[in-house]
């Protein structure tokens, strides 16, 4: 089987490598690869590709890295190139109607979550966020609205009661891969049928803010742990401990406190910290840091600080 027409892909971080690398090595291999513009980064600010970028590089595959595809530059060279399929996985610019319209078989997107839930920009952390144990990709036929197109195909993927946005990032994006590749064969062929999504099943996953970090210890400790889980690295979790903001950078679920203390008060201090919440169950703080310092263990924490049974974390 070969293409009917050109392929044009579209992708950014590193989520989106696989699809691409997938792709480069079928029937399908991109005339053009599409990335965001080279970003600084780290202590020296110097301009760093984008993973998708530098992938294509080393798969000798022609790319553009474009500030905005609504340009009428960027939309005329497209029209000339007359794709067959444009594959977006996780780009990170809204496309105009009108380059949802220039390839003949439409643009097909990769989205980390079952569909018609969690449509936005963090799938993956809400998942884990809302303590679901069952999440999964699916490929879709874009459309001008928010994820609200017509699914191709879907395929689950458990969540493990210990798994971290970057393990299961990893896990989708393997399997967004060989989802991908299915449904071009299916297209290609004419033997894949579009279904649409239940809107009365929509939920959303709207891009993290740094106020989502936030620890609420009024909240039970389950719904904590998902938190830390869904939100590490970033936007991370955060406490403020004598007024000042502190990093929890690594928990765990801990056991029943019977003291009835105040949600946020330190009901253990040894090699850990048991921190009350509030349903009575203690958030077990293994590692903290202070802003502008290196990460300590909860001992070297409560030793620095002079942590007591009965001291007080408070939300930022």
């Amino acid at each position: 089987m070969t293409a009917p027409g050109p392929v044009v892909f579209f992708g950014t971080p590193r989520f989106a490598v696989p699809c691409l690398e997938v792709l480069a090595d079928s029937e399908f291999r991109p005339d053009l690869v599409v990335s965001q513009p080279s970003r600084p980064a780290g202590r020296g600010r110097a301009l760093r590709m984008p993973p998708v970028a530098t992938q294509a590089a080393e798969l000798d595959l022609y790319c553009e890295q474009v500030a905005k595809v609504r340009s009428e530059a960027f939309l005329e060279r497209l029209e000339a190139l007359r794709p067959w399929i444009a594959v977006v996985v996780a780009f990170g610019q809204i496309f105009p109607r009108r380059l949802l319209e220039i390839p003949e078989e439409g643009c097909v997107n990769v989205h980390a979550s079952l569909l018609p839930r969690y449509r936005g920009a963090a799938p993956i952390q809400a998942a884990i966020a809302a303590g679901e144990t069952v999440t999964g990709v699916t490929t879709m036929r874009m459309e001008k609205g928010l994820d609200s197109g017509p699914i191709l195909l879907e395929r689950e993927v458990e969540i493990g009661d210990r798994d971290m946005s970057p393990d299961l990032a990893a896990v989708l994006s393997t399997a967004g891969a060989e989802l991908l590749l299915e449904t071009l064969r299916g297209l290609a062929s004419a033997t894949l049928v579009a279904s649409p999504q239940d809107e009365g099943e929509v939920t959303w996953a709207p891009r993290l803010e740094k106020s989502d970090g936030y620890v609420d210890w009024t909240l039970p400790a389950s719904v904590l742990y998902n938190r830390y889980r869904a939100f590490t690295p970033w936007p991370g979790m955060t406490a403020s401990f004598r007024e000042e903001p502190v990093k929890i950078v690594e928990c765990a679920l801990g056991e029943m406190v019977a003291s009835g203390a105040e949600p946020g008060t330190v009901a253990e201090r040894a090699s850990s910290l048991q921190v009350v919440c509030g349903d009575g169950r203690a958030l077990e703080l293994v590692s903290l840091q202070r802003p502008g310092r290196r990460a300590l263990s909860a001992l070297e924490f409560a030793n620095g600080e002079r942590v007591e049974v009965g001291d007080r974390f408070e939300a930022p």
